[in-house]
């Protein structure tokens, strides 16, 4: 098998290869012991989902120089981690914020286009559109850390109170965007700064509008495809 159809394989599989990556990263710890997960297998896993973000975007030859920059980034903020684990978030915590918020912010993008046109709605493309979702998600993470780093004590509730731990905020900012994505709203964390109160409604509208906007037209084309097929 020649390079040009290795790569034309992985590349007809991208949306699968990014969604799986995106499962192993928000549900890893529920197979492995936490500290094996955050010490080790957590880095690992986020740069694989650089490597299958690249892949997403490989058909643009600015973005994959783009995304092999932050790429070669990320992976010399985890070679530090796995030097010296810091305590509270630092410089190097900080560049690996910088490069993970803008590669959610360009491959989320990315992936609402290519499922937006999409001729025909494949196993691939409902890979890619549950990917997209998820990376919102992720997306609104890295903008509610970046407000609570930047304004600390943005965010209160239960789960916020007392930490001191830089990992435990990441997990605990991790929940909150998602509880707000999904609208489900248990209240542990909530937004106490105009600033915040204002991401979490972009983040809630953001997920509404994928789900009501792209969600439709995916399901729409799939209809049409399948009354197609059926005359």
């Amino acid at each position: 098998m020649s390079k040009s159809e290795i790569y034309q394989r992985l590349y007809n599989g991208r949306f699968e290869l990014f969604f799986g990556s995106l499962l192993a990263i928000m549900f890893g710890s529920l197979v492995v012991p936490l500290s094996f997960y955050e010490r080790v297998l957590s880095p690992v896993l986020f740069l694989l989902n650089l490597i299958t973000g690249t892949l997403l975007i490989s058909h643009r030859k600015g973005l994959v120089r783009f995304f092999i920059l932050l790429f070669a980034a990320s992976l010399i903020s985890f070679g530090f981690d796995f030097i010296e684990k810091p305590e509270q978030i630092g410089f190097v915590e900080y560049i690996r914020l910088i490069v993970y918020f803008l590669f959610y912010i360009v491959v989320t993008i990315e992936i609402v286009k290519q499922v937006w046109h999409a001729q025909k709605v494949s196993k691939n493309v409902i890979m890619g559109l549950m990917s997209g979702y998820i990376s919102i998600g992720l997306l609104g993470f890295f903008l509610f850390l970046s407000i609570e780093l930047v304004t600390p004590g943005s965010f209160n509730g239960l789960l916020m109170d007392d930490i001191s731990d830089a990992g435990a905020k990441v997990d605990s900012l991790i929940y909150y965007s998602y509880i707000t994505l999904l609208t489900i709203g248990y209240g542990e964390i909530y937004p106490v700064t105009a600033v915040a109160q204002k991401a979490a409604i972009l983040v809630g509208l953001m997920g509404q509008f994928y789900l009501v906007i792209i969600t439709a037209v995916v399901v729409e084309k799939y209809i049409r495809h399948s009354q197609n097929n059926s005359k």
